[in-house]
């Protein structure tokens, strides 16, 4: 009985280290219109086609990571549009003032009207990192809070991340 009290208490220890090493972050990410884009129709219907995308975004607000804001952020985007719903999936790199990097990929969901997303909101997970930010792993959500009829788009994102130890 001892030993079961024993390990019990070790894995509930294990349990509160590992989730008071999760660091929540949130911010505000402004992403300017592509760089690059390119549509393919698939013919089979209107309004069906797949997209591929890749341009720069900047937090405007938050997301530090370690004590670091991130610098500027590459994002590459690749979705299939069935009239006027985007599922897409991408990922993002972003620098530090450091040079360092995280890998985010992330799916999501877009409702658009002529084009111009209306509602989107989607989730994200840190795939990996350089340097200081090697083996870094965290997760959390975006929404879209606004979208021009440039390209130009303005996330709301939030949630958690851990550091190797």
């Amino acid at each position: 009985m001892k030993v079961t009290t024993f390990f019990l208490c070790l894995i509930v220890f294990a349990l509160v280290t590992a989730a008071s090493a999760q660091t929540k972050f949130s911010g505000t990410q402004q992403c300017a219109k592509p760089d690059q884009e390119h549509s393919f129709q698939v013919g089979d219907q209107p309004n069906h086609s797949f997209v591929i995308n890749q341009g720069k975004c900047n937090w405007t607000k938050g997301w530090e990571i370690a004590g670091m804001q991130s610098k500027d952020t590459v994002e590459t985007i690749f979705g299939e549009i069935r009239r006027n719903t985007l599922r897409a999936r991408g990922y993002d790199v972003d620098t530090m003032p450091s040079g360092d990097k995280t890998y985010t990929g992330f799916e999501g969901t877009f409702t658009l009207k002529g084009g111009v997303p209306q509602t989107a909101s989607g989730s994200w997970a840190l795939v990996g990192g350089t340097g200081k930010l090697k083996g870094i792993k965290g997760s959390g959500t975006c929404k879209l809070a606004s979208a021009a009829s440039d390209g130009s788009t303005t996330w709301d994102c939030e949630g958690e991340y851990e550091l190797p130890r």
